[in-house]
């Protein structure tokens, strides 16, 4: 399935049902009167946020989203029937947004979550509404109100616990492949990943978390280079980002560097979020390398560096094993 995680669409809500003129006229009813029904109530459009799926592609092919109109009334008093409201499926972690693109209408983040976005109109009223001791006989009813109608932006950012930086080749897919059953595609030049990818990892049965791997970061992808930030949206909600960097390609500081100022460029408080480092490819470096590169990188960033290999599956344990204790914490957190 072709992963999309962006669709504008088009959604209108039903117009309520018309109001009608009747009156009663029955043998042996010696008072008749105005009888007209009040029209049905126009469908709504409801989004619910729902696990079992991770991508907007079904939006691709149904861009017009238009609920049904209500019953008008009739005679004997009978109001019209309500139209149905539809029920608009999206993945958990979807934004809804107005024609502007900024203007956030709600967050779905929490499976099962719904939200009323647009209100079917009422239906009118038929005469037997407008009937009165000085008015027995009116000839009045009302159309449906009418629905409501908008274009809307959804915008998917998923919903990871663990999120996977770093520049092109730095060995993000093999880490992915190397500790959940996950099959990105992995191969030796820039850019394999061209879509988020997810996995999770389960230490034990008490203990998992999903990890997301977006497509590699280069200097200004912030103005669009490469394939630009647009992905960094799915690690916002992330409660700790693992930056793999390639010790084997050399300036391990400079990678550093670059990844850590698109963060900031792109603003959102990824640049705030917890970070752990991780020196990659060790087993394509000798122990002095190692040793060299990895205290250049933590007099940078100030912070403790992790050593691993995905392809050699070295130090992976030690690395997860912190990745787990940062988002338990973090749920704890959230939890209290």
């Amino acid at each position: 399935m072709k992963f999309l995680d962006q669709a504008k669409i088009y959604l209108r809500s039903g117009d309520g049902g018309d109001g009608v003129v009747a009156f009663r006229r029955e043998k042996y009813v010696e008072f008749g009167g105005p009888d007209g029904g009040t029209g049905g109530k126009g469908g709504n459009i409801i989004f619910e946020a729902v696990q079992n799926l991770n991508t907007l592609i079904d939006f691709r092919y149904t861009q017009h989203i238009r609920a049904k109109k209500g019953d008008n009334g009739s005679g004997a008093d009978r109001t019209g029937a309500g139209s149905s409201d539809v029920v608009v499926k999206v993945p958990v972690g979807t934004q809804i947004f107005d024609e502007d693109r900024e203007t956030l209408l709600a967050d779905l983040d929490v499976p099962g979550q719904c939200i009323t976005l647009l209100r079917g109109g009422d239906g009118g009223f038929g005469n037997a509404s407008f009937k009165s001791s000085t008015n027995r006989a009116p000839r009045r009813a009302d159309k449906g109100w009418p629905g409501e109608e908008r274009w809307v932006w959804l915008r998917l950012k998923l919903i990871a616990d663990v999120g996977l930086l770093g520049l092109p080749n730095a060995g993000k897919s093999t880490f992915l492949a190397a500790v959940t059953a996950a099959h990105p595609k992995i191969a030796d030049y820039p850019f394999t990943t061209l879509h988020p990818q997810l996995g999770v990892v389960r230490l034990s049965m008490a203990e998992e978390f999903v990890i997301a791997d977006i497509p590699g970061l280069i200097e200004g992808a912030h103005d669009g280079a490469g394939l630009g930030d647009r992905f960094l949206g799915h690690v916002e909600r992330c409660a700790v980002l693992l930056h793999l960097i390639d010790g084997a390609a050399g300036n391990v500081v400079k990678a550093w560097r670059t990844v850590r100022e698109e963060l900031v460029q792109y603003g959102g408080g990824l640049a705030e979020k917890p970070e752990i480092i991780g020196l990659n490819k060790i087993d394509s470096m000798t122990p002095r390398e190692i040793s060299s590169r990895r205290a250049a990188l933590e007099k940078a960033s100030g912070a403790k560096v992790m050593v691993l290999s995905g392809a050699g599956r070295l130090g992976l344990a030690e690395v997860l094993r912190t990745l787990q204790d940062r988002v338990t914490a973090e749920r704890r957190d959230k939890a209290a």
